[in-house]
């Protein structure tokens, strides 16, 4: 394989104290050749995992339609199939890898098909080197660090019929201007860093996002006042920790001060994730309790309430100072709802500890909740760690956290029948095309009917039935119509 670029895990490791990483503009620039490439041909693109991955899809989208590719949902159809993959748990892995098994029936029924892989999966050495040797069937792989890279990765396996595997293990610059396809018309996503530099010690991203970088504020602004001036009404800033925005930067500015900043620009609704309780300031609780625009829903990952098991996993705070933040954060934020991921099961976790997460969560009663067995990630020090927890024991677990977390999500659905919530419509209910559904400002999902509402508009939902995971509701507008 010494003819293909893989990823190094000791270059993965690299961390600099005075690296901030080349800001690149207008990285994808396509020769007359590349803007042609795609023409008559279609693509498709799967994306799994977290935000950053769904924004990294906009991107690959982007650039591909830019080259003359034309978008297809029906990856039988398509003449280029790319995974955008997750690496955060063995089971995102196990879906991709399933997928490749899938898909080779497509490239015998159509050799010409171009199968690609990308994201995080790329970036782990192992993983990479098992696509390489086991799966001849992938034609293009690239990782996290080179998406700008697309257009000659193709143009390589179109002309001279070769494989293009380029994935780079590097600290990461920041890519401005980089073309893009949004998922949505009236939600986006905007990153506002990238990598992370927490190394918790579970936890492959640092390993293949690379070391914390942040935009400059100026290009976060411009892109957001962009997005509120073509209608957007909704912009998640996103980041592996958006907390920690802007200390690599030297500017004299952070994460609060780019939350009132967008905040001014009149954007009707502004989210964030994903959070750390290590990087929470009182300015970002202020921010978030002051200003109307702001969401109340703060996703406070907790992973276990345990102090021993925190230190293990490298959390950098313990179960005292997660608390006493959560009590700021609800006495402070009118009607917030707050969400958590929780670990069950890290190496040699007793019983005792286990309670210990239990009787956070009673205390809690989040709104909702994330909660997993632990993964062993390939090259994090958690994966070497000594378990003697048998696999049965963490499942009943979890069985009984995850009794106990759907109790408290009812609990706070139950709350709001009755009461009428702004609701930003997303689309038709999965289950039932005759039902609507969207998003309340604390982040619930409501299922409801309506006559007039539309995909991208925000109404006054009522809510009749509140459940585990979900709201019912009426739209109070057909309620006014039918008392006329």
């Amino acid at each position: 394989m010494s003819e293909f670029l893989l990823p190094n895990e000791k270059d993965a490791r690299v961390r600099s104290r005075n690296y901030r990483g080349e800001i690149i503009r207008d990285a994808v620039r396509l020769t007359e050749s590349q803007k042609i490439l795609g023409n008559g041909l279609s693509y498709c693109v799967n994306t799994y995992g977290c935000q950053a991955n769904v924004r990294d899809g906009e991107v690959i989208c982007g650039i591909l339609e830019e080259m003359g590719f034309t978008a297809t949902e029906e990856m039988s159809m398509a003449d280029l199939i790319i995974l955008n993959t997750c690496a955060i748990r063995e089971n995102a892995e196990n879906k991709v890898v399933g997928e490749l098994g899938y898909l080779q029936s497509y490239k015998r029924r159509n050799p010409n098909l171009i199968v690609g892989m990308c994201g995080c999966m790329a970036q782990e050495p192992q993983m990479a080197r098992k696509i390489v040797e086991k799966y001849p069937i992938v034609d293009l792989m690239f990782g996290t660090h080179n998406i700008y890279r697309l257009p000659a990765l193709l143009e390589n396996i179109m002309k001279n019929d070769v494989r293009s595997i380029e994935v780079l293990s590097r600290q990461g610059n920041i890519y401005e201007g980089l073309p893009t396809i949004r998922s949505s018309r009236h939600k986006a996503f905007v990153n506002i860093m990238d990598g992370c530099d927490k190394f918790c010690t579970y936890c492959i991203v640092p390993y293949t996002r690379g070391q914390q970088r942040s935009r400059l504020m100026q290009d976060v602004l411009d892109e957001c006042r962009q997005l509120t001036e073509n209608g957007y009404r909704e912009i998640t800033l996103i980041g592996q920790n958006v907390n920690a925005y802007g200390k690599d930067l030297d500017e004299g500015y952070d994460f609060a001060d780019l939350l009132n900043r967008v905040a001014d620009i009149g954007t009707e609704r502004i989210r964030f994730t994903t959070s750390h309780p290590w990087d929470f300031t009182d300015a970002m609780v202020d921010a978030i309790a002051q200003r109307e625009n702001i969401m109340p829903f703060i996703h406070l990952p907790l992973q276990s309430g345990n102090d021993e098991i925190l230190k293990k996993m490298g959390r950098r705070y313990t179960r005292e100072q997660y608390l006493e933040l959560y009590d700021k954060i609800v006495s402070r934020v009118k009607d917030v709802a707050v969400s958590t991921d929780i670990i069950v099961g890290f190496p040699n976790e007793t019983h005792e500890q286990f309670i210990d997460t239990l009787k956070v969560v009673d205390y809690c009663r989040y709104d909702n909740a994330y909660s997993f067995i632990f993964s062993p990630r390939e090259s994090t020090p958690a994966a070497r760690m000594e378990d003697r927890v048998p696999i049965e024991e963490k499942k009943e677990r979890l069985a009984l956290l995850n009794q106990k977390l759907g109790e408290y999500s009812k609990m706070h659905n139950k709350q709001c029948e009755g009461k009428v919530f702004d609701v930003l419509i997303d689309g038709v209910s999965k289950t039932d095309s005759t039902v609507m559904c969207g998003y309340t400002r604390q982040q619930k999902l409501v299922n409801f009917r309506s006559e007039k509402g539309r995909v991208g508009d925000i109404i006054n939902v009522r809510i009749t039935e509140g459940m585990k995971n979900s709201l019912n509701g009426v739209d109070v507008s057909d309620e006014r119509a039918d008392n006329e």
